[in-house]
């Protein structure tokens, strides 16, 4: 068994494999960018290497570097981890070529399943089932639009290299297909180093399962079970379980049969997952999609279900060792469900900034690269942390993860807890009633979600309280109490914006005795975080300020409040009322990854003008209206969250050197309290 191993990754994964290196006494040697120099897995390694700078090209994704690195701190072996190099065939190479082992599979397996078109022609000819398409190397666009054509719609859009769903988009009309190939290569060759595309038809109503594979270099190849993974956005999944409760004793036989044959193709070694499509019509029918050579993100579902340390299997395998279980050992206990937390908002977008307050639930088993004092930025994928419980039963294991989440707190960058909880309480998602689509279909049939009204209260309350704590205890003209000569206190009021609601609450009296808008209210500090009495209900909520923004977690998720003062809402109420030059912003911190439109020319409604790329996603930037474009921005640029990035100064209005000579008055602004119900625009 190795004595040293370095682990090429970050964040949980590299906290997942270190955590198994010091059960099994082994030296770990962590990585890290100087985005990463302080963060959790660099400080639990027994030595961390700098790699270089934040942008993954200059560090995670840098072969010469991380090997270097490796032979430096005397390792003798790298774990790649998932993501990054972990599918990589040239750094599996290079690693040999160092003298070091890659815990993974070989060079060929890795080449022949990391290129999708050359896997489904191998397993093809060993009679596994694919999905009809094209699949061959080197076609254009020309070749896949004709290809498409004959296929009919809709049609799947895949990068022949790489994982993760990136690069994946599906199209339903012939018009869609021309700008969706573009965005495709330019993902895939952003995040993979190569743009070869084909096609599959999309098929409908379709269930996601793979199958854990475990094989060793003396020919044994065993499965673990199967994950259901079919609940995903984006091609990304969002939550996974096992065993499915799509999949019965004779399907999931065949399917783990049809599984290790694929592995056996390419003379696999090391943990790998099958991936197939299954009709949720037709349950006892697969497909095969492709094989992940390395570790997958929901691999602790199996280890819940199996007992077994998949990262110890993957060690021992490398080292040399026969797997020390058969087949017919494999056996199922209870079930297991993982829901992954991710730095986004409603709308799935990437999200950044700096963790106020971590508090995560110790109940569940928790895989987490975060920390309080984190900081999450664009360059690297949104997950923070995984949530996975288990139990005997599927309704059991749901209901404890449900309960998890409502104890898991991320302040200071917005994530998708509310929204996960609101997905494992659905009665569809309980009944095993979805499919790939749920989400999408979910999305598109919701109604914006309020803000309750005991939440705008708990959060002026919160805001109350800081403001006493902060105030001097001599000084009754420094007391927020609203005093005023001649009259009884009239109370603080507190302008706040959420979810593009705004609102004023007047809060009055010391906070262990207050009201809100005259409602009896009160709140004090408990173990760090507050206990609020609110319509007769007492509720713990946990709260964190930076600058203007107040963070709150009500217990179903955390709101990011923007704390409104009188300058603000002059400039807000002005840049309302002044929609000459609408301003495009980004949803997003990230890249300028493409231009579509000239600076100065002339735009339609709808046509995309950039696009931003963040944490692997594209986000395309639309006109809102007819008009001449300005652009602020350029390829390449990296822009932050609500930058300016372009105007659209519309067809019917003056250009902007005529507005610059219009005469005072001619564009009155209201004042902040006239009533404005327009979004506020953060600047």
């Amino acid at each position: 068994m190795f004595t040293t191993v370095l682990v090429a990754n970050r964040g949980e994964i590299a906290r997942r494999v270190i955590r198994t290196l010091r059960r099994m006494g082994i030296r770990s040697v962590a990585v890290y960018s100087d985005a990463d120099a302080a963060e959790p897995h660099v400080r639990e390694a027994d030595v961390a290497v700098r790699l270089g700078p934040a942008r993954p090209a200059e560090s995670y994704l840098n072969i010469a570097r991380i090997v270097d690195a490796a032979v430096r701190a005397g390792a003798e072996a790298i774990h790649p981890g998932y993501g990054f190099l972990s599918e990589n065939a040239a750094f599996a190479q290079a690693v040999s070529d160092a003298g070091l082992v890659f815990i993974g599979p070989g060079v060929e397996a890795l080449e022949v399943m990391g290129d999708k078109i050359r896997a489904k022609q191998r397993v093809t000819r060993d009679g596994v089932p694919v999905i009809p398409g094209i699949a061959e190397p080197g076609l254009d666009d020309d070749a896949l639009t004709a290809a498409a054509a004959q296929i009919g719609y809709p049609v799947l859009i895949k990068p022949s290299a790489g994982g993760g769903g990136k690069g994946m988009l599906d199209v339903s009309d012939p018009s869609e297909l021309p700008e969706a190939l573009r965005a495709a290569r330019r993902v895939a060759a952003t995040a993979f180093g190569d743009d070869t595309l084909f096609l599959e038809r999309l098929v409908t109503a379709p269930r996601h399962i793979e199958v854990q594979v475990l094989a060793d270099e003396h020919g044994r190849v065993i499965h673990l079970g199967e994950r259901e993974c079919s609940l995903q956005r984006r091609h990304q999944k969002v939550i996974e379980e096992a065993p499915s409760p799509l999949i019965d004793e004779d399907t999931r036989e065949r399917i783990g049969a049809a599984a290790c044959a694929v592995a056996r193709s390419v003379d696999y070694r090391g943990a790998g997952t099958v991936e197939f499509l299954v009709s949720a019509e037709q349950p006892g029918e697969f497909f095969f999609m492709e094989m992940n050579t390395r570790l997958q993100v929901e691999h602790p579902v199996t280890e819940l279900v199996t007992g077994i340390d998949i990262v110890e299997q993957q060690l021992r395998i490398a080292a040399g060792e026969p797997l020390a279980v058969e087949q017919e050992q494999i056996r199922l206990s209870g079930h297991a469900v993982e829901a992954r937390v991710y730095a986004e908002d409603d709308q799935f977008l990437p999200q950044a900034g700096r963790v106020l307050e971590l508090r995560l639930p110790d109940e569940v088993r928790v895989d987490s690269g975060i920390a309080g004092g984190s900081v999450i930025g664009g360059d690297y994928d949104p997950m923070l942390a995984k949530i996975i419980a288990h139990a005997g039963t599927r309704e059991h294991a749901f209901a404890a993860l449900a309960r998890a989440l409502e104890r898991t707190v991320v302040l200071g960058v917005t994530t998708n807890t509310r929204f996960l909880h609101g997905l494992v309480t659905d009665p569809g998602v309980l009944s095993g009633d979805f499919d790939t689509t749920t989400i999408d279909r979910r999305i598109a049939e919701r109604a914006p979600a309020e803000v309750p009204e005991t939440t705008w209260r708990a959060a002026a309350l919160a805001l109350h309280a800081d403001a006493w704590r902060s105030a001097p205890t001599d000084s009754v003209w420094a007391a927020p109490t609203g005093w005023r000569l001649g009259g009884a206190p009239r109370g603080i009021d507190y302008r706040l914006s959420c979810d593009g609601e705004e609102r004023t609450l007047r809060v009055a009296g010391r906070p262990e005795a207050a009201s809100v808008d005259s409602s009896p209210a009160a709140c004090r500090a408990v173990d760090g975080a507050l206990l609020v009495h609110i319509d007769g209900l007492t509720t713990t909520i946990e709260a964190a300020r930076d600058d203007d923004v107040l963070w709150l977690h009500d217990g179903h998720g955390a709101r990011a409040f923007r704390i409104i003062d009188r300058d603000a809402a002059t400039a807000h109420a002005r840049g309302a009322a002044d929609d000459a030059a609408p301003e495009l912003r980004s949803p997003m911190p990230g890249t300028v990854v493409a231009v579509a439109a000239d600076d100065g020319t002339h735009v339609a409604e709808g046509d995309t003008i950039l696009v931003i790329e963040a944490m692997k996603m594209e986000h395309r930037i639309t006109a809102p209206r007819a008009g001449r474009v300005d652009l602020h921005v350029g390829h390449g640029q990296a822009v932050a969250r609500d930058a300016v990035v372009a105007t659209v100064v519309p067809d019917d209005q003056e250009t902007s050197d005529e507005r610059g000579r219009a005469e005072p008055g001619d564009h009155p602004a209201p004042t902040p309290h006239e009533g404005d119900q327009s979004e506020h625009r953060t600047r």
